[in-house]
């Protein structure tokens, strides 16, 4: 099995969210850059770009098309506050039978409910995002509502930009914002 997840569905909505969504002047943070499908077509359409993932190998694929990554879990480690951050999390529940161990799982094994790895993003990315920035999340019907919860949980706003319905499930895009007291 690949190691790195192939562009699929949900890579799709995420592109074309963002392709909507990106301003000449962001600084762009896509974490989980995975085989560099998005970034790679957002990366001369904003002032800056940065991709995360935890894997080496898609941190080897990325490098591969000109991205500027670092290899580290979520946004750990990145001192830097960006103004658009993308993020197409892991988002199913695998079962004890379909967990391998391998660097393919950590790309699409979201835990609990498929909301684990979007929960501990949440709580770590208001460390690089910019006043008034924006994040997009890609999120599955299998995710709801308790990553509706979690996000309100935090002071969050989103709302849905777009979806995409397969034939087992609908995905969503979340525009997110941080619910500022000013």
């Amino acid at each position: 099995m690949n190691a790195v997840y192939p562009p699929q569905e949900d890579s799709e909505l995420l592109l074309e969210v963002a392709l909507k969504e990106i301003k000449p002047d962001d600084d762009v943070l896509e974490v989980g850059v995975g085989s560099g499908f998005v970034s790679e077509r957002l990366k001369d359409k904003c002032r800056f770009l940065l991709t995360t993932d935890i894997s080496p190998y898609a941190v080897k694929e990325a490098k591969k098309k000109g991205l500027n990554v670092i290899r580290t879990d979520l946004v750990k480690g990145i001192k830097k506050k960006f103004t658009l951050i993308l993020f197409n999390p892991p988002y199913l529940e695998l079962d004890k039978e379909e967990k391998q161990g391998d660097w393919f799982e950590k790309a699409i094994d979201g835990g609990k409910h498929g909301i684990e790895v979007m929960v501990r993003f949440l709580d770590e990315v208001k460390d690089v995002l910019a006043d008034y920035g924006r994040i997009i999340l890609i999120i599955s019907s299998y995710n709801i509502p308790y990553i509706f919860e979690e996000i309100k949980k935090r002071r969050f706003k989103f709302e849905i930009v777009a979806k995409r319905r397969l034939f087992f499930e609908e995905l969503y895009a979340l525009r997110i914002v941080f619910f500022q007291d000013r």
